[in-house]
């Protein structure tokens, strides 16, 4: 049995409009870094790094206890990360946007095809009815 490590639904082509979104994002310099900061912030790698980061200030007695510069250090990192997951919240409701704008559009094509269906159908109850009756009329 082999555990699949790519993403979840590879055989699922992207959207496109998703797709055309993604590349003007990615066309600017500021969102390709909140997109990498964001990316290795939410990562275990992350969780890692601090934890090292925190035992070393720590065991090596970098400031005495109650650690004012690193308390001030960790209030920043929170400030900053929170900073990001906004950012990235922003660009998964621009991404639902963008799909529900297609989804829209899709609905009111399909609502216009039905309209048309129904009008086609109308008429061909309208014919038949008629043939009906002159073949009633001609048999009589």
């Amino acid at each position: 049995m082999s555990i699949q490590t790519s993403r979840p639904h590879e055989d699922v082509p992207e959207h496109p409009h998703l797709k055309r979104a993604a590349d003007r994002r990615a066309e600017s310099i500021q969102n390709r870094i909140a997109d990498s900061i964001t990316k290795f912030a939410g990562s275990m790698w992350f969780i890692y790094i601090s934890l090292v980061w925190f035992a070393i200030w720590i065991v090596f007695g970098v400031e005495d206890y109650p650690f004012g510069l690193l308390t001030m250090i960790v209030s920043l990192e929170a400030i900053f990360l929170s900073t990001f997951v906004m950012i990235s919240q922003n660009r998964a409701d621009e991404k639902r946007q963008i799909f529900s704008d297609h989804q829209f559009d899709i609905v009111q094509t399909e609502k216009a095809q039905n309209e048309e269906l129904l009008e086609l159908s109308r008429q061909i109850l309208e014919l038949t009815q008629a043939i009906h009756a002159l073949t009633k009329d001609a048999g009589a």
